[in-house]
């Protein structure tokens, strides 16, 4: 198939999202980004990966509507006393995420890839979530947490990754059914099942 699509994932933390969308990817042979698109929007802009990281889905909700003080030495330069909106951050990485999937098919986890999407046709969105016992267990084996601190930061995480979703994203709820094309609980079918079940729904989708 000539004609790009894109597959955006929202996930909850430890529910295997970024483990289902890089594993999509490869077996639909197209690009995965996720982090990297950190370091892409760094390298355009000039300004730290650190700096980018500050306003990344872990920020709090208070950061927003404001401006952020970058103040000290950062990867990219030293940038005390520059001042650079959290709305500004959060259009650079929407301009990188729409020339990506203009230049080719891929799959994009979190950054609301979705909303800033959300004109293209060929794009399907997608909500991983799992049972709280299968997230605790696998972020405590991950991080070698114990199982109440592993729940602690699950609860802080997906709280702080809806405000960033809700904040830039109007009309749209994270995790809300009605944002999405697809919302699947990987605890029922496992990682791969889940991976296999998502791949046939974008074939469909895409007529691939």
């Amino acid at each position: 198939m000539d004609e790009k699509f894109s597959i955006t994932i929202g996930r909850q933390l430890g529910s295997g999202g970024r483990q289902i969308g890089e594993k999509l990817a490869s077996q639909l042979g197209i690009s995965f980004y996720d982090k990297k698109l950190i370091q892409i929007a760094s390298r355009k802009s000039g300004l730290g990966k650190k700096f980018f990281e500050q306003v990344d889905e872990k920020t709090s909700h208070s950061l927003f509507g404001g401006l952020l003080g970058i103040y000290g030495s950062l990867e990219g330069g030293n940038y005390s006393g520059n001042y650079l909106s959290n709305e500004r951050l959060f259009t650079i990485q929407s301009e990188i995420i729409g020339k990506l999937a203009e230049d080719k098919s891929a799959v994009f986890v979190g950054r609301c890839a979705d909303y800033v999407l959300k004109d293209n046709p060929s794009c399907m969105n997608v909500f991983v979530s799992a049972d709280m016992n299968d997230r605790i267990k696998h972020v405590s084996e991950k991080q070698n947490f114990s199982e109440k601190m592993a729940k602690d930061i699950i609860e802080k995480m997906d709280k702080k990754r809806a405000e960033y979703y809700n904040y830039f994203s109007s009309n749209k709820v994270w995790g809300k059914a009605e944002s999405y094309h697809l919302c699947i609980n990987s605890s029922v079918l496992g990682i791969d099942e889940t991976v296999n079940f998502v791949r046939q729904f974008v074939i469909k989708k895409f007529d691939l």
